[in-house]
């Protein structure tokens, strides 16, 4: 069942067809708003606002086709208001997963350094870039998608994925930090 036969269930009365949607869309959030906040603590609060946003906003959706667009708007605009309200905690003290215990120690400090090294990086980039790249990197979306996230157009989003890896590019020059040892984990 895609998202807009859940989304039509939702709204003839079917609460289950939210925690659906909710089931299928928590984890990307999630990653979203953990890249943008840089701690789980805020992650956490920041996807459950969202999802809280959403449901109450659920009739307000004109288009059900649109639901991933949306959904990325109403975690963006929390991210951004959690950001007004305070300063969002330093990407230097972002959780990782506990690594798989096969593989190798030295890898895992290599893995860990470069995500540390890509957060940092990715914080010293202006947002409208940082955002782009998020959603394009790490949440795999389509700059259609991203265009209409934002509600930009798409060459908009283009050109800011553009700038974004290239200022990346460059902050990693200052820092001499090689492309072979970051090997762009983007």
């Amino acid at each position: 069942m895609n998202d807009a036969e859940l989304i039509a269930q939702f709204r003839a009365g079917q609460i289950a067809a939210f925690n659906t949607l909710v089931k299928r869309w928590e984890c990307p959030i999630y990653n979203f708003v953990l890249r943008y906040a840089g701690n789980r603590d805020d992650a956490r609060d920041l996807c459950q606002q969202t999802f809280i946003r959403a449901y109450k906003n659920m009739r307000r959706l004109r288009d059900p086709d649109k639901f991933t667009s949306w959904i990325y708007q109403i975690a963006l605009n929390a991210c951004r208001d959690a950001g007004r309200r305070r300063s969002l905690v330093s990407l230097d003290t972002l959780d990782t997963p506990i690594a798989d215990t096969t593989t190798p120690p030295d890898a895992i400090v290599h893995e860990q350094s470069v995500r540390d090294l890509l957060n940092r990086a990715l914080q010293n980039l202006p947002e409208e870039q940082r955002v782009v790249i998020i959603m394009k990197e790490y949440q795999g979306l389509k700059f259609t998608e991203i265009a209409e996230t934002l509600k930009v157009p798409l060459n908009t989003v283009k050109s800011r994925m553009y700038y974004g890896l290239s200022a990346l590019k460059k902050i990693f020059d200052r820092w001499h930090i090689s492309e072979d040892m970051v090997r762009y984990e983007l």
